[in-house]
């Protein structure tokens, strides 16, 4: 925040001396004028150099924006018109912008990936463009939190497209064509599918904690058997929870387990059966996000917002702002906001 400010201060300024130049420079145009009756070649070509690199030194400012929602704080994130680029020793996680589904995707500090989820089947193709844009070449390790659609649709694609090291689901019963389309993927390329569930530790990137916390329990809904993984980078952390609903969370909150995120993946895109106030006790995040587009079911319920906006949790959503990033070095965070729509045939 303290550089956003002073960010702000130095383009005021810069802004009131260009506007004084301009101010004065218009003030002898119209005296020459009035003298001579016509305006010296020189001076307009001086005018017109001025105001020219005052609009390109306004164009080159980052878009930092005040962004507000589910609470009364204030929060820095800033508008990118290209993909990130990450600096050596930074996690960055993406919150990528799939419609109604989910999809997240990590960049360690030296560059190790993990895809958690990739959208619904109609979103195959920008999933891909995504991963491609953001310059992934292999996947190292790849969660399908549970079976529904909109959480595994385009895995089978990135199976296809991607080297794909390790790779985890619940054990569920499922006979969706679309959880045969992803198992089916796998076994063509020899990936192993391994067990997601509670205690187990993924070996992941330097100075990172990746710990799967759930489910702890067989349930017979699909939503409660998701994977939910907590992911620590030094003092930063996150929480990313599927589509894990309020069975699930009471056996988490009645666990020993480390819960405590600075950021939450809120479940179930923002619908009532998720996010109870034990659980959001427990996890204590200062920053959540709600994965949600055009749906039929009221994601995200007003009662969702308004317990985040009652605890002051500062919420981003992807229907509202596009692709959310988060980068972490390890202390702090910063936000950046990725308006990034799939065409296509592009990837840029």
């Amino acid at each position: 925040m303290e550089d956003l400010m002073e960010s702000e201060i130095a383009t005021a300024l810069i802004s009131a001396v260009i506007a004084g130049v301009v101010g004065l420079l218009i003030g002898k145009l119209k005296s020459s004028k009035e003298k001579r009756g016509r305006s010296p070649i020189w001076l307009s070509a001086v005018l017109f150099v001025v105001v020219l690199i005052g609009m390109l030194y306004v164009g080159a400012q980052p878009d930092e924006t005040d962004y507000m929602d589910g609470g009364n704080k204030q929060v820095a994130a800033t508008t990118m018109s290209t993909p990130y680029v990450r600096a050596e020793g930074e996690m960055v996680v993406h919150y990528i912008n799939v419609g109604q589904g989910a999809s997240q995707l990590l960049v360690g500090p030296t560059g190790k990936t993990m895809l958690v989820d990739a959208g619904n089947n109609d979103k195959e193709d920008m999933m891909v463009a995504y991963l491609q844009r953001a310059g992934i070449e292999k996947i190292d390790i790849l969660v399908g939190t549970h079976p529904d659609a909109d959480h595994i649709g385009g895995l089978d694609a990135v199976i296809n497209q991607f080297d794909v090291g390790q790779f985890y689901m619940p054990q569920v019963q499922s006979n969706t064509k679309t959880f045969e389309d992803v198992l089916l993927a796998a076994k063509k390329k020899g990936i192993k599918v391994n067990t997601a569930k509670a205690e187990v530790t993924l070996k992941w990137d330097q100075g990172t904690t990746v710990q799967m916390v759930a489910p702890i329990g067989d349930y017979k809904d699909t939503n409660e058997m998701s994977a939910v993984i907590r992911v620590a980078y030094g003092e930063t952390s996150f929480l990313l929870t599927g589509d894990a609903e309020t069975k699930s969370e009471a056996d988490l909150v009645t666990s020993s387990t480390m819960l405590k995120a600075d950021v939450l993946l809120i479940g179930h895109h923002g619908s009532n059966s998720s996010t109870s106030d034990p659980f959001l006790e427990r996890v204590n995040p200062r920053y959540a996000v709600i994965q949600s587009g055009k749906n039929k079911y009221g994601h995200p319920t007003p009662e969702i917002l308004a317990k985040l906006a009652n605890k002051n949790i500062t919420l981003f959503r992807n229907d509202m702002v596009g692709n959310i990033v988060f980068v972490s070095n390890g202390k702090t965070l910063d936000v950046k906001l990725d308006p990034w729509e799939y065409a296509k045939g592009r990837t840029k």
